[in-house]
């Protein structure tokens, strides 16, 4: 895929310390647990992990610690395949996040954001070559949010699509989402952007959705609804159901990483926004089935095999 415009990831990256015990301790108490792993995780380095894994040239921008997590991280991304070079170190430490599970898959997080908390406006001024020429712009809402709108009104003065996973939600301004080419949210973040707290069910409350997320000036929307698959809808007048992909899920964690990385690869791949989302769904369906965050990412050939097996073309 040499001489490509290469996907940009701006984002958050973190080494995941997970704790499995048979149930969460309460407050001030003490548990045994059953088990320790440590995975590196960070949505935006799982979504550059996800366009690498397709094969598809892919650079990061963020920020690391100045310690042993901070080393083993770089390690790792450059390893599956992503151009660190836009990666920059802090002297304080990498982002981590703290994670209890219990026996009945339930889980408390906390998230240190450390280093994450240090991109600024002037590591995209930084890196403004690099975002100048990409295809797309892939961000996510784990770094200060100053940095994300100034990556938006960036993306938009140099012509480059930006696709934003809105995830943690929080409040955006309303004129940022003029800047947004493709708004990738979840159903529970989709409910909170468009001020309804409620859980959607169908596809005409998933067009509301939609609809109104739309109305605050992103000029496409696509509404991630787990086994239910995904729901688009555009500007241009684009309105299309994606139907899942039908798997045992084994694991959950980082599938909308997999679908986000999924469909800026199709997207760069010339494929149509419906074909490109049918495509995301394929590699989320798959990174379902495993365990882990940037290990459960497919292949090429696997979302390919997927794809075919449904009895759909790429």
């Amino acid at each position: 895929m040499s001489g490509q415009k290469p996907i940009v990831v701006v984002g958050s990256i973190n080494m995941d310390l997970v704790a499995l015990t048979e149930r969460i301790p309460v407050v001030g108490e003490t548990v045994l647990g059953t088990d320790f792993q440590v995975h590196p995780g960070g949505k935006g380095a799982n979504q550059a992990v996800a366009v690498a894994r397709l094969g598809y040239p892919v650079q990061m921008i963020g920020r690391l610690g100045n310690d042993v997590f901070g080393k083993q991280l770089r390690t790792h991304l450059y390893g599956a395949g992503v151009d660190v070079s836009g990666v920059a170190t802090s002297e304080e430490s990498s982002g981590v996040a703290m994670i209890v599970v219990s026996g009945e898959g339930e889980n408390c997080i906390v998230v240190a954001p450390g280093a994450n908390a240090q991109v600024t406006p002037h590591d995209l001024e930084s890196n403004l070559e690099t975002i100048r020429r990409a295809g797309v712009v892939l961000t996510q809402l784990e770094t200060p949010l100053e940095t994300v709108e100034c990556l938006a009104r960036i993306c938009t003065r140099v012509g480059v699509p930006l696709i934003l996973d809105p995830a943690p939600a929080r409040e955006l301004p309303r004129e940022m989402f003029q800047h947004i080419e493709w708004f990738t949210p979840n159903e529970t973040e989709a409910a909170f952007f468009a001020g309804n707290g409620t859980r959607h069910t169908g596809a005409v409350e998933a067009e509301q959705l939609a609809n109104a997320i739309l109305g605050m000036g992103s000029r496409g929307v696509v509404l991630k609804m787990g086994s239910r698959g995904a729901y688009m809808a555009s500007q241009e007048g684009i309105r299309e159901s994606v139907a899942a992909f039908p798997v045992k899920a084994i694991d959950t964690t980082a599938a909308g990483d997999a679908f986000n990385g999924g469909f800026a690869t199709g997207m760069m791949l010339g494929k149509s926004p419906a074909e490109s989302a049918r495509f995301a769904a394929a590699a989320a369906a798959i990174s379902v089935t495993r365990s882990g965050a940037q290990q459960s990412m497919p292949v090429m050939s696997e979302v390919e095999h997927m794809i075919k097996r449904s009895g759909s073309k790429s």
